[in-house]
């Protein structure tokens, strides 16, 4: 299996979204993603870049039904890493997203916070330290 992770890499994550426009204004207004692309006539895919993480947002077909709420199967939430999770926390009340939960400490050298994105996406923020 060696050969094949040496030539692996992340190249996109993908949503789905009732509103595709709207689920990207989102991530660029609230989380400073940058718009990089779109597709379609009307637009049926919003392309961003978001902290290096290449994010496709395709305009759902009617009809399709929500995930189910956390937990459930499958992707679970996005995890994005910060060097302060303090500054992030008061960024994203700032900017008036749901918070999930508070700044929880999971274990020494980590602390999270979870907010809700866009069509029930859990997204959480993280600060990994060195717990010595």
């Amino acid at each position: 299996m060696t050969a094949l992770t040496t030539r692996l890499h992340c190249d996109h994550l993908h949503l789905r979204s009732r509103d595709a426009l709207a689920a990207g204004a989102f991530y660029v207004d609230k989380l400073g993603a940058r718009e990089v692309g779109r597709e379609g006539s009307p637009v049926s895919r919003v392309i961003l870049d978001l902290g290096g993480l290449t994010l496709f947002i395709e305009q759902a077909p009617e009809g399709l039904t929500p995930a189910a709420p956390a937990p459930h199967l499958g992707i679970e939430h996005i995890g994005l890493g910060v060097p302060d999770i303090d500054a992030t926390y008061a960024e994203l009340r700032r900017r008036g997203v749901t918070i999930v939960s508070g700044i929880t400490d999971v274990r020494p050298g980590l602390r999270v916070v979870f907010i809700e994105g866009p069509d029930a996406v859990r997204i959480e923020f993280l600060q990994r330290s060195d717990p010595a």
